[in-house]
């Protein structure tokens, strides 16, 4: 692996390190919004495939919609109640002024991705005969046909909401689309309101062949076109069948957006779960933030909007195309393989590669780094439980869970186990934001099946993604007890794994599993203090552990040693562990950042951060694993020091989670983390260099690049290569 070396040369007058807070850091969420751009980027790219393309403008636009529920509803709290934040949170300015920069910020991206989908993404599609069209495009016949569809399948489900004394104002949905409508009576100067939802139990872009056939039709090729309509222009055209006798003087599409920034402190509740079903209803009627609209508005219809939602100007977002940008997903999953990424099946993990094989014989060869999408996770983690779940010699199982899927095939697994006699606990972390209530029903189901259900520690989050798994065996030749575990990067999710990267370790080792064991234990039990040999545990000691590593760093490198960091994460915030790497960095220790989402750090600064490069690396799969490594005088990154695991360099998950890194002492798998660090570092085709100022400079391989080499295929075609070779 190539290594950058340390910049040891002193000038005869070294620059001053910068001094105030917006020299020495980036603003989160303004950095946020910079990582969303990347994310608009791969549509505007031209070497994505087509109907890639779209997903990455659905993906931007739904990420954009959980900026405004979350870092917007925050920060309009805030500048309500005169709250300026945390000075533990770097880059912080006053919550008035955040909101004006996101602003500007987002709509400059807003006319890019109006731009991207209206010039560039619908004349593509209609030449590979994919067309998004209006209404009023649709011949005689076909809008006929349409609109008896609409009469039979979509007009008995809308509900006409009307606005006058003996009618208040309907509550409004968060992320709905409607139409509001202002109403004229023959003979009646008074124009009345209402509002009509678009229904989202139904698809919203509709297949015209369909409508017409009355059949699915077959996906649209260029010889056989197929033509979509959106259902909220369905809707509107036939409006006037909702409202008989009356005249329809104006009309508007309109989508909101509501803050999902409500928290009730639990500091003292008495029952988590009956504390946070109150705050889900709560959340539902919660205040509005955004209202989207088309060009050239009702002015009439928007200003009563407006003011029974308590809108200001800035809270209007105008911009062309459709209302709902997600809904792209849509169209994204028209079944053209031939304008889609070509199809990646997870192989086994070579040393499970007989799905015969005893999984727990296999872990105690040696343990098993396991790396996700790019091995199989249903071959590997979802085996392990599976197998712990029937096999008569495991007496216990633990787990956490912080998301999951719907139909998870892990809570099924503990049920089975639990009503076979095991011993099974499982933490259920009922705030994981956004899947509350899929994880109230979780939390239910297995208590009503026997399972000893925990939520966690009052006042932090369980993210640790763990599992423990307590075996009698025959040890040297008598029966004792034999832990094993699992500690991961990423939630017991089978969907997400197959779209997310990341890691996870299976091992006996007995420290490791003792650990595990008793972190379970402070998870479920009274525990004031645990001390731990091998995890690394927040908000105990993991913040302080992690300096001490950069300061070890720090040392080395003022004795010459080899000195370098290397980390890769989703974010990056926490103001101690920064200012730990701006010393490194100051002390000559070369430190490589890969930081998929914001990053409050300011990289290859004068007097600062000279010695640190910061890249970003996104495409086809969703960068999630968070790794960590340390050379501690080592010139061979294999053997380096390496930690992975659940959190990221944030002051939430260092401080208010409850966390867990472990070592990864195998030879083999810290040879496949160095592996993984090379081939992200030498990407020219996924990554992104984040400058001094915050922006992001997208990588090009060199014109003389081998096809075939990281540079020229990019982090994730790489790593399919060496999975599928391996």
């Amino acid at each position: 692996m190539s290594q950058t070396p340390a910049n040891t040369s002193e000038p005869s007058h070294p620059p001053q390190a910068p001094q105030t807070e917006a020299e020495r850091f980036f603003n989160r969420d303004l950095s946020w919004l910079e990582f969303n751009r990347r994310v608009l980027a791969q549509a505007l790219d031209d070497r994505t495939p087509l109907l890639e393309r779209v997903k990455f403008l659905a993906i931007f636009a739904n990420n954009t919609d959980e900026f405004f529920m979350k870092r917007v509803g925050l920060l309009k709290q805030r500048e309500q109640h005169g709250n300026l934040g945390s000075p533990a949170r770097p880059g912080e300015m006053a919550p008035t002024d955040t909101l004006t920069a996101c602003r500007e910020f987002i709509l400059e991206m807003q006319r890019l991705l109006s731009r991207c989908w209206t010039d560039e993404l619908v004349p593509a599609l209609r030449a590979e005969g994919i067309a998004i069209i209006a209404y009023t495009d649709l011949p005689d016949a076909d809008r006929r046909a349409v609109d008896r569809w609409y009469e039979q399948q979509v007009f008995p489900v809308l509900t006409p909401l009307a606005v006058d004394p003996g009618h208040r104002f309907p509550f409004i949905s968060n992320l709905s689309e409607n139409l509001g409508v202002l109403l004229e009576k023959p003979g009646d100067p008074e124009l009345r309101f209402a509002r009509v939802k678009i229904p989202d139990v139904l698809p919203q872009y509709i297949r015209v062949e369909s409508v017409i056939s009355g059949a699915r039709a077959a996906a649209p090729t260029r010889e056989s076109p197929g033509r979509y309509l959106q259902l909220d222009e369905i809707v509107l055209n036939n409006a006037d069948d909702l409202f008989p006798g009356m005249r329809i003087a104006e009309i508007l599409p309109f989508r909101l957006t509501r803050s999902a920034a409500v928290e009730i402190e639990d500091d003292d509740v008495e029952d988590l779960l009956e504390h946070v079903e109150a705050e889900l209803r709560m959340r539902r009627f919660a205040s509005a933030l955004r209202i989207q609209v088309a060009p050239e508005p009702s002015q009439r219809i928007l200003s009563f909007l407006m003011d029974e939602l308590d809108l200001q100007d800035e809270d209007v977002y105008t911009r062309p195309g459709p209302l709902a940008y997600a809904d792209l997903f849509e169209i994204a999953e028209i079944d053209r393989a031939d304008l889609k990424e070509s199809p990646w099946r997870p192989v086994r993990p070579p040393a499970l590669a007989d799905p015969d094989a005893d999984i727990f014989s296999r872990i105690r060869e040696r343990d098993i780094l396991v790396h996700h999408p790019y091995e199989s996770f249903s071959d590997s983690v979802e085996r392990f439980v599976a197998a712990a779940a029937k096999d008569p010699d495991v007496l216990a199982i633990k787990q956490t869970l912080y998301r999951t899927s719907k139909d998870s095939p892990f809570v099924g697994h503990l049920v089975q186990a639990a009503e076979e006699g095991k011993q099974v606990a499982c933490l259920v972390e009922l705030r994981a934001r956004f899947d509350e209530e899929k994880n109230v029903q979780f939390a239910r189901q297995l208590e009503a099946a026997g399972v000893h259900v925990a939520y966690g520690v009052v006042g932090l989050k369980t993210h640790c993604k763990c599992s423990v798994v307590v075996r009698r065996e025959r040890l040297d030749g008598q029966w004792g007890i034999r832990t094993y575990c699992h500690l991961g990067t990423g939630n017991y999710h089978p969907k997400t794994a197959q779209l997310y990267t990341d890691l996870g370790l299976l091992t006996c080792d007995p420290a490791i599993t003792s650990d595990a064991s008793r972190l379970f234990n402070a998870l479920t039990g009274h525990a004031a203090a645990q001390d731990y040999e091998r995890l690394i545990v927040a908000p105990a000691d993991m913040r302080p552990r992690f300096i001490a590593m950069i300061d070890r760093e720090i040392g080395h490198a003022r004795a010459g040693r080899p000195a370098r960091i290397m980390a890769k994460m989703n974010s990056l915030e926490d103001r101690e562990i920064t200012e730990a790497l701006y010393r490194a960095s100051s002390a000559g220790v070369t430190i490589d950042l890969i930081v998929r989402g914001f990053c409050c750090l300011r990289p290859g600064v004068a007097g600062m951060s000279d010695n640190i490069t910061l890249r970003s690396v996104i495409g086809r799969f969703l960068e999630h694993s968070r790794v960590y490594a340390f050379a501690n005088g080592s010139d061979d990154p294999r053997g380096y020091e390496y930690y992975m695991g659940s959190a990221d360099w944030m002051y939430r998950n260092l401080s208010a989670r409850v966390e867990a890194i472990t070592p990864v002492l195998d030879t083999e798998a810290r040879g496949r983390l160095a592996q993984l660090f090379e081939v992200s570092l030498r990407d020219r085709r996924n990554a992104w260099l984040i400058g001094p100022d915050g922006r992001s400079e997208q990588l090009m391989p060199p014109e003389d690049a081998d096809p075939d080499s990281p540079e020229a295929m990019g982090t994730f075609a790489t790593l399919m290569r060496l999975a599928g070779n391996a």
